[in-house]
C-alpha cells in the first residue's frame, strides 16, 4: 500500500512539473491601447508598389473624419495611374537618368490630387485586367519597356503619338479617368469632389531628420522614389520625434514613411523594434552564458520576439549612418494611428499597414516602438497644425 502511494504520489508530483513547465511559455508582447485615432479600415495594396498612395489616402481619410465629416474610400488607383503618367513624362525628358517604377512618395499624392482631383474607389477601381485584386508586375514591365523604346528615339525626334499610345497602355490596365461620377446623389467631376472633401492640401507638409544638410531648411530627399525632386523640412532628431508624440496626443495621424527590412520588425508577431545586443535581462549566470555567444547567435536570441526587448538609444549620428550605408532606404509607406503601452508600460505607436488583414497577429496593424521610429523613419507627411508650436515658428510655418 505503502509503496504504491508513493508510486502514485511520484506520479503526481511528474505530471505537476510537466503541466508548470506547459504552463511557462514565452509571453511576447502585449498591448494595450493608450490612443486611439478614428481612421478607416485596413487596405490592400496586394501586388503593387502603391504603399504610399494606400498610406497617404489612408492619411488623408482619416483627415476627413477628424474635421467630422463621414467616411470615405478614395481610389488609390486613379492617383496611381495620373502619378504613372506624369513620371513617364519626366522619365522621358530626363531620358532615362531617373527613376521609373511603381513606387512614389507621399508628395506625389498631395500633388496628384492638385493637378487631377480624385475619385472615390468605387468610380475607379482600377482593375480592367482581368484580376479582382491589383496586381501591377506587367504593367510596370511594359510601360517601362515603352518608354525605354521612346528614348532610344529612332526616328531622331518623338513623334506627337507616343504619349497617346502610353495613355492607351494606362487606360487598357486601369481604365479611363472618369469624366465624372456619382457619389450620395450628386454628381462630381475629380476635381469637384477634390474640393468637396473640404481638405486644404497646403496644410499637409513633409518632414525629415538628416544631418548632412541643415537643420530647419528644406532639402530634396536623395531618395529614389522621390522622382519629382520634392523638398522636406529638416529637423534635428529631438525634435523630430516629439512631432510623432505631439501629433498622435492631438488626434492626428501621421503618414510614415519608413525602412521594414531590418531584423526588429516581424509582421508576423505585430511588432517593430531596435534590440540592444549589449543589454539584455538576465541573472549573473546568464550574463557569463550570454558573453561567451557570437553576435550570430546572439541575433538568433534577440531576434524571437517572446518577450519586450532592451533598445538601442538612437541619436543623430547613430540615424545618419543607416541612411548613408543603405541600411535605412525609402521601403515602405505606413499611417500611425495611435499609441498603446507594453505589458512593461513602454509606449509604442500603432501603425495602419497596406498589407490586408491575413497573416498578421493584430489583422494588418502593427506596433513600432519610438526607437524603431527615430532610426529607420525616411520621412512623414503631417498637418502642419500637428506640429508643436515653438518648432513650427523654427519652420517659418507659424
Amino acid at each position: 500500500m505503502k509503496r504504491r502511494l508513493a508510486i502514485l504520489f511520484i506520479l503526481l508530483a511528474l505530471m505537476n512539473t510537466k503541466a508548470n513547465s506547459q504552463e511557462v511559455k514565452p509571453e511576447g508582447y502585449t498591448f494595450t491601447p493608450v490612443k486611439e485615432i478614428q481612421h478607416t479600415p485596413i487596405r490592400n495594396q496586394s501586388s503593387t508598389s502603391t504603399c504610399w498612395i494606400f498610406s497617404s489616402l489612408g492619411f488623408l481619410e482619416a483627415e476627413i473624419l477628424r474635421v467630422g465629416k463621414p467616411e470615405i474610400d478614395l481610389s488609390e488607383m486613379y492617383i496611381s495611374k495620373n502619378t504613372y503618367f506624369d513620371k513617364a513624362d519626366r522619365y522621358v525628358r530626363m531620358q532615362g537618368t531617373i527613376n521609373y517604377a511603381g513606387g512614389g512618395s507621399f508628395w506625389d499624392v498631395i500633388e496628384t490630387i492638385k493637378k487631377y482631383g480624385i475619385t472615390t474607389e468605387e468610380a475607379f477601381k482600377g482593375l480592367n485586367y482581368g484580376e479582382d485584386r491589383h496586381v501591377h508586375g506587367e504593367l510596370d514591365e511594359a510601360t517601362k519597356a515603352y518608354l525605354d523604346a521612346i528614348i532610344k528615339n529612332p526616328n531622331r525626334k518623338l513623334s506627337t503619338a507616343w504619349k497617346k499610345g502610353l495613355e492607351g497602355i494606362f487606360n487598357a490596365y486601369l481604365g479611363e479617368n472618369p469624366k465624372s461620377f456619382s457619389f450620395n446623389g450628386k454628381d462630381y467631376t475629380p476635381s469637384t469632389f477634390a474640393a468637396s472633401l473640404g481638405l486644404n492640401l497646403d496644410d499637409y507638409v513633409f518632414i525629415t531628420s538628416f544631418s548632412h544638410h541643415p537643420f530647419y531648411k528644406q532639402f530634396i530627399l536623395e531618395v529614389p522614389d522621390n522622382w519629382a525632386q520634392k523638398g522636406a523640412y529638416n529637423l534635428p532628431i529631438d525634435e523630430f520625434g516629439q512631432i510623432f508624440d505631439y501629433a498622435v496626443d492631438n488626434g492626428y495621424t501621421v503618414a510614415w514613411a519608413s525602412d521594414i527590412s531590418e531584423k526588429g520588425f516581424s509582421y508576423k508577431n505585430g511588432v517593430a523594434v531596435v534590440p540592444d545586443v549589449n543589454v539584455v535581462d538576465m541573472s549573473d549566470s546568464d550574463k557569463a552564458k550570454w558573453t561567451n555567444l557570437t553576435d550570430k547567435e546572439k541575433d538568433a536570441q534577440l531576434y524571437t520576439f517572446d518577450k519586450p526587448c532592451f533598445e538601442k538609444t538612437i541619436t543623430q549620428e547613430f540615424r545618419q549612418v543607416g541612411f548613408d550605408n543603405l541600411q535605412t532606404t525609402d521601403d515602405h509607406g505606413m499611417l500611425i494611428v495611435g499609441t498603446a503601452k507594453d505589458q512593461n508600460g513602454k509606449v509604442y505607436f500603432k501603425i495602419k499597414n497596406s498589407w490586408g488583414t491575413a497573416g498578421s497577429k493584430y489583422n494588418g496593424y502593427f506596433y513600432a516602438s519610438k526607437a524603431f521610429l527615430l532610426y529607420k523613419t525616411t520621412s512623414i507627411m503631417v498637418n502642419k497644425n500637428s506640429i508643436p508650436k515653438p518648432i513650427a515658428v523654427k519652420l517659418g510655418l507659424k
